[in-house]
């Protein structure tokens, strides 16, 4: 039982890693997820703190993960348009390659034009700020997964005599 949930939780960890570049799982809710299943081992107490700690944490990344494309979008002169289509294109990028690169900037770009009608080049710097919004969010989310993943392993050493 130790050994399933101790790989249980090292997965989630690791999914919350990929879940931080792919939209499509929230990265840091899983990835804490990871730091709970190791807790539920037989033989290791539960620690409040450091759970509660890193839940408040990770509340306010994820929180902050939706404010940041939308913030370097509007410093960059743009709107709701842009940051929706950051978003959709991000989604179809990553079925292209290097498409969740291309992707957000392309996105953010058609929706400045299509639906704001805007010059080309306020949209084109809106589309770079959404986009920059969208590499701080993605870098941030990766930090903190890595983050949580080391204090997992850092916690499975330290416990090592109770699980093996």
């Amino acid at each position: 039982m130790e050994i399933v949930l101790l790989l249980l939780g090292i997965i989630l960890c690791v999914v919350g890693i990929v879940g931080s570049i792919l939209p499509v799982l929230p990265g840091l809710p899983v990835s804490w997820l990871g730091l709970l299943v190791f807790y539920f081992i037989p033989g290791i107490e539960m620690d409040y703190w450091f759970l509660g700690i890193t839940f408040v944490v990770m509340v306010l990344l994820y929180a902050m993960g939706y404010f940041i494309p939308a913030e370097g979008t509007k410093r960059f002169g743009g709107s709701k348009a842009g940051a929706t289509g950051t978003t959709v294109g991000l989604l179809v990028g990553l079925f292209f390659p290097f498409g969740i690169l291309i992707g957000p900037f392309v996105g953010a770009l058609l929706g400045e034009l299509i639906f704001n009608k805007t010059h080309s080049k306020i949209a084109l710097r809106a589309a770079f700020g959404s986009f920059i919004g969208f590499l701080a969010g993605t870098f941030i989310n990766i930090m903190a997964t890595l983050v949580f993943l080391g204090l997992y392993i850092y916690k499975v050493w330290v416990y090592r005599d109770f699980i093996f």
